[in-house]
């Protein structure tokens, strides 16, 4: 086989799945029930989060919360404090690409 095949999980269960970390590119799955989320951190590379489904709030820097729902794909620069929370009651499903790989 030529191609390297990955699997996500499908359900609804909280997650953070770092489903590809090489040295071109990390790709995480993330699923989280209501009130969940990460830590706050920063980013420690340029990353493209897509909204899969449910509404994601999510602050950045000083900015107040802002919220974006199933479809949206956002571009956010390195190093920025980030505040990744799902404040719904939908379930939130994210996939984030980091690229380049932290570190590269």
């Amino acid at each position: 086989m030529i191609e390297k095949v990955y699997s996500i999980s499908t359900g609804d269960d909280q997650t953070v799945e770092r489903v590809v970390m090489d040295e071109n590119v990390n790709y995480i799955h993330m699923v989280f029930k209501k009130d969940g989320g990460l830590p706050g951190h920063m980013s420690n590379s340029t990353l493209y989060m897509t909204v899969v489904r449910g509404r994601l709030s999510i602050g950045l820097d000083d900015q107040e919360i802002h919220d974006y729902p199933a479809g949206t794909l956002l571009k956010i620069p390195v190093d920025i404090k980030m505040n990744v929370r799902n404040t719904h009651d939908e379930v939130l499903e994210l996939i984030v690409v980091k690229a380049p790989a932290p570190g590269k």
